[in-house]
């Protein structure tokens, strides 16, 4: 397989270009999910299991894939990791839709900056792996913005931390089970499925609305959850890991100026400060993981 380095500029380009758009459409998930209002979370949550369960089959199925699903679903060990995946996944996209249908669109773009700290964290404890000097900066710089939000709030952003968590388990499980990002992800879905289609039968009363445009809009809901997936694997297999680490910075920021400047969510001092910490912290992380890139890059 090729490396980064033997990949040519016009594929780094496309990646490049793929990287922002799974990123900005990302960030701009919470417009989406502002038009299903309506909703509660739960049932946002269900459909947009089902309906992404049902589009990643078909995937499979024209691009003729089964016999990697296949091999998936036998292999014990990396079903246990997808069925961990799946429920860590399943738990971002809640916390995530009731933020946002709950008016904390502010608190989810704080959990997404504090995620790669958290990846960070889970790789000393989980694999012991050793801290830079940078990546304690950023650490401490980070406690210092939690606690300060703790302030701010008057008690612990559980709900930041909780969406930072889920996805950096989720990171670690997909991490270990050797399977694509369309595979793996169809499986995650069809796992979650059942207990989607369980909720709706029980708690709406049917798999559909009675209102048709909402319903368009949560058959939808499996091309908003694929599109940037597919993007990213296509960036991720075509950009260096620092690449895609600046990158990953501008979703969180789209969510940052929508929660200010389009859902009018409060922006105290005190909150700023917060993010200011942990703003700081990111940086510091940056710039040590830029001064620990490969020399070859610098070709």
């Amino acid at each position: 397989m090729a490396t980064i380095y033997e990949i040519s500029a016009e594929e780094r380009r496309r990646g490049f270009y793929a990287g922002i758009g799974a990123y900005l459409l990302w960030g701009l998930m919470p417009v989406y999910l502002k038009l299903l209002e309506p909703m509660a979370a739960a049932s946002v949550l269900a459909h947009r299991v089902l309906w992404s369960a049902l589009l990643l089959i078909a995937i499979v199925a024209i691009i003729g894939k089964y016999d990697r699903v296949r091999a998936a679903v036998t292999d014990i060990r990396l079903l246990m990791w997808l069925l961990f995946s799946a429920a860590m996944i399943g738990g971002n996209w809640y916390l995530y839709t009731w933020a946002v249908l709950n008016e904390r669109v502010l608190d989810t773009s704080l959990g997404y900056f504090i995620q790669p700290l958290i990846n960070t964290a889970l790789g000393v404890v989980l694999l012991g792996e050793k801290m830079g000097r940078w990546q304690w900066v950023a650490t401490a710089l980070a406690a210092v913005g939690i606690g300060v939000m703790t302030i701010a709030q008057g008690g612990i952003p559980l709900l930041s931390l909780g969406l930072a968590t889920c996805f950096a388990l989720y990171s670690f499980a997909r991490n270990r089970a050797a399977v694509d990002a369309v595979t793996g992800l169809m499986i995650e879905t069809a796992l979650l499925a059942p207990i989607g289609i369980w909720w709706l039968l029980a708690a709406e009363g049917g798999l559909f609305v009675p209102d048709t445009g909402l319903m368009v809009l949560l058959i939808l809901s499996g091309a908003v959850t694929s599109l940037p997936l597919g993007l990213f694997g296509h960036a991720a297999r075509r950009l260096s890991l620092t690449a895609l680490g600046f990158l990953q910075y501008l979703a969180p920021s789209c969510v940052f100026l929508l929660g200010v400047f389009a859902y009018d969510e409060p922006m105290t001092p005190i909150r700023l400060l917060a993010f200011a910490f942990i703003w700081a912290g990111l940086a510091a992380f940056s710039y040590g993981s830029f001064r620990r890139r490969p020399v070859a890059a610098k070709a």
